[in-house]
């Protein structure tokens, strides 16, 4: 049918509806057009970007073969208290079916301090598992094959102890490095613009991070040495077209640092991953997906001028809304966990997280947890969304706002490239305004009831107070410390020291790869705070840019 004719059937279809769009105009406000036609994706610059999967620009996915070659990575996100805690959850999803491994963090272990730091009081084991040194990390992993397992670690500023405390855990157990699977989000830009968990200003972290390419390039190679992360950015308020913009630009940072360091971009780009949130709008989400691999796609093609297909590949790890959660009405969070987990399959996960229902009150219990991952099995094996490759694929709806959030994308992009690249935007305060803008918007819209939110500001009702939730024992605090204090007393102090001040000489030494000298201070069991300690002294602490 040609445009011309379109157009004339559209025409008298929405003199047709008219009448009827006026009985209802409460609906008639939503940005998107009412009805999407052949013409929305027929005549646009992106026409010809419909490919086959496996193929560049990988709109449709990475794989050839997506889902009828095997399912995404049930990779359910956990730790809590202590390793000895945390443990025996990562056994028990291993054991109903959990085939990866996501560890989450304490506060200070996420900032480079340990337990037994002042600065720690309150929050040892509260958001995630304290590590304080390789005998913790030893702890976490006990009966559990690293040989077998693929394990990503949620940490970023102190990436490169905690990657080196893994390692060193697997020779322990006899499995060589070159063997481990798994990935470390090692994303620091995004934390000064949207999480705020960063230690060492921007260009010290920056060496840092091109670091562990080149290390794990040359010893880990199949570990993913960094998880650029969205997921963040979205939970601090951006939008979808801004999420995928803002970590993309960070991305290029990674490469242009690492490029300038000596590195080829064949040689790094293919062991990244990347980290997207998964939102209530299913049909954006897919887009959004699929707009993702097509952007870096064209980024490492014809900006880095990568050979390698794999350079080309944008894999992704997802997670479900955490700030989509609600405290109101619990149990409703398993239905929005549900449609998200659906958003993620039919936008073509490598990987997925689903969000435990009690998660806006509490750490999840092992129950939630349970229904959690028995939510991805479901649509797994139960709904038919991964029989078949990019299912939606067509829809003149989310074809065309592939095509928008795209187009939004690149205009970002633009922006950040003519500030002078993410570094620069995230100094001159320019990515962290723009989110704030758009957190700030979003909830105008909540209190005014322009977007609805079941159960806070539409349907409602009376609840009693939730039960059986998940409580840290505040005296995990004072046992953690106790264990610290006892393995400092057992170890070899005098190594520590010396370790400490060979690390300290290789940080003076901007050529010099700090990997190798973190490896050895961790095998000596000095501890995190330790480790961080020395490097703050040489590189100093970030002060957050603030916006007036």
């Amino acid at each position: 049918m040609s445009n011309e004719k379109i157009q004339a059937e559209l025409a008298k279809y929405e003199a047709s509806v008219e009448k009827a769009i006026a009985r209802f105009p409460e609906r008639d406000h939503l940005p998107e057009k009412r009805l999407y036609t052949p013409i929305d994706i027929k005549d646009t610059d992106y026409a010809d970007e419909i490919s086959f999967p496996g193929v560049y620009p990988y709109t449709r996915g990475v794989q050839p073969t997506m889902y009828r070659g095997r399912f995404w990575t049930m990779r359910m996100y956990a730790g809590f208290s202590t390793a000895e805690e945390s443990n025996k959850r990562y056994r028990m999803l291993i054991e109903n079916g959990a085939t990866g491994l996501s560890c989450a963090f304490d506060l200070p272990t996420q900032i480079g301090y340990d337990s037994t730091d002042p600065i720690s009081e309150g929050e040892v084991g509260k958001v995630g598992v304290a590590i304080d040194s390789l005998a913790d990390m030893e702890t976490l992993f006990d009966q559990i094959d690293l040989g077998k397992v693929s394990t990503s670690m949620t940490i970023n500023a102190p990436a490169s102890v905690l990657l080196a405390m893994y390692i060193a855990v697997a020779e322990k157990q006899g499995v060589p490095a070159d063997q481990l699977r798994g990935t470390i989000q090692n994303d620091i830009l995004k934390e000064y613009a949207a999480r705020g968990t960063y230690i060492f200003p921007p260009r010290p972290s920056m060496r840092l991070i091109t670091n562990i390419f080149e290390y794990c390039s040359k010893n880990v190679p199949k570990w993913n040495t960094i998880s650029i992360s969205g997921y963040h950015i979205r939970e601090a308020g951006s939008t979808a077209a801004q999420e995928i913009a803002f970590t993309i630009a960070d991305g290029i940072a990674y490469c242009e640092a690492a490029i300038k360091a000596g590195l080829k971009i064949d040689d790094f780009a293919g062991r990244r991953s990347f980290f997207w949130n998964a939102h209530n709008n299913v049909l954006e989400e897919v887009a959004k997906f699929r707009a993702s691999r097509r952007i870096w796609a064209k980024v490492m093609k014809e900006r880095f001028h990568a050979q390698n297909d794999k350079s080309m590949k944008l894999r992704f790890h997802t997670q479900t809304a955490g700030s989509m959660l609600t405290a109101q009405q619990p149990n409703n969070n398993i239905v929005r966990v549900a449609l998200q987990t659906a958003a993620a399959v039919m936008g073509g996960t490598q990987s997925l997280h689903t969000n435990s229902r009690d998660e806006a009150l509490a750490l999840p219990t092992q129950e939630s947890v349970t229904i959690a991952l028995r939510t991805q099995q479901i649509v797994a094996y139960e709904s038919g969304l991964a029989d078949v490759i990019d299912p939606l694929a067509g829809s003149y709806y989310v074809e065309s706002m592939t095509n928008r959030i795209e187009a939004e994308a690149w205009d970002y992009i633009k922006k950040i490239d003519d500030l002078g690249g993410a570094v620069a935007a995230i100094e001159k305060g320019y990515i962290q305004k723009e989110i704030q803008d758009s957190a700030y918007k979003w909830q105008m819209d909540v209190e005014s009831g322009a977007r609805t939110i079941v159960g806070v500001n539409k349907f409602q009702m009376e609840e009693e107070p939730p039960k059986g939730l998940l409580k840290v024992d505040e005296a995990v605090g004072e046992r953690q410390k106790a264990k610290v204090e006892a393995m400092k007393a057992k170890r070899d102090n005098e190594a520590v020291k010396a370790a400490l001040a060979d690390l300290k000489k290789a940080c003076q030494d901007e050529n010099e790869n700090l990997m190798p000298h973190i490896l050895a201070a961790v095998k000596t069991y000095a501890t995190l705070g330790e480790i961080c300690n020395v490097m703050r002294e040489v590189f100093g602490e970030y002060e957050a840019h603030v916006s007036l």
